[in-house]
């Protein structure tokens, strides 16, 4: 029990340290910060499960340097694909491709982020993890426990909504799909009034997902945009009617 929960503390470290490297990185790249990830919360969970798979495989090769960056490179290379195939079945779209990268598989992985990945097996192995256990052992005992259950309340709270938010992307991005049907642009009365009753039905728009994950808005920006006049719309009529 005592190592589950030694697993679980480092699962909630690493998904904040990737959480922080992740949104500087970004800021970099674009010079502003962004939202990153599926949750609202400050935590990417695919990098702490990947740091939880290194550290568990990788730990007893910390004598070779070699093993631990190629085989970091393959695990959490194949942790990606997977994220990336798992989000796609439950969620009906790619949350993220590599197909502009050189030597992608499927849009799913590319070689530079497979590079990377191997770098960080190497920090996490031999700088992250030597720190992090010198923090676990300054901690009380009682006031990491107590941190754990106030943690955990929180990111399934988190877990609970984003999930609410992400199915209703979901959604959102079914229609999508219909609007880019050409037999439906040629009956467009029908259509609209379908669009009309489905769109009501919307109670948020995944303003956050949509930045954290900018290829899902790109690709469908001008369906997005008409289902949210088409609500807008709605609303605007149904306040008139009430006056």
């Amino acid at each position: 029990m005592k190592f589950l929960i030694y697993l679980y503390t480092l699962f909630i470290i690493y998904s904040f340290l990737g959480y922080i490297c992740e949104m500087l990185f970004v800021a970099i790249l674009d010079k502003e910060f962004k939202p990153r990830g599926f949750l609202c919360g400050p935590l990417l969970p695919i990098y702490g499960l990947g740091s939880i798979f290194i550290l568990c495989m990788l730990l007893r090769y910390k004598s070779d340097p070699i093993v631990v960056f190629v085989f970091g490179m393959i695990i959490c290379s194949a942790l990606e694909y997977f994220t990336s195939f798992l989000l796609e079945k439950i969620f009906h779209n790619m949350w993220w491709d590599y197909y502009d990268h050189k030597y992608n598989l499927n849009g799913r992985i590319c070689l530079l982020n497979s590079f990377m990945f191997g770098v960080g097996a190497i920090v996490i192995i031999y700088i992250a993890q030597p720190i992090v256990e010198k923090f676990l052992k300054i901690i009380p005992s009682l006031t990491l426990n107590i941190s754990l259950v106030i943690i955990t309340i929180i990111l399934l709270a988190d877990i609970v909504y984003s999930c609410i938010v992400a199915f209703n992307l979901r959604n959102r991005l079914i229609i999508v799909e219909e609007l880019k049907k050409e037999k439906l642009s040629k009956i467009p009365l029908m259509f609209e009034k379908t669009l009309k009753e489905r769109v009501a039905k919307f109670k948020i728009f995944p303003s956050r997902l949509l930045k954290a994950f900018p290829k899902l808005n790109k690709d469908n920006q001008k369906e997005f945009i008409l289902m949210r006049n088409t609500k807008k719309n709605k609303k605007n009529t149904k306040n008139h009617r009430k006056r």
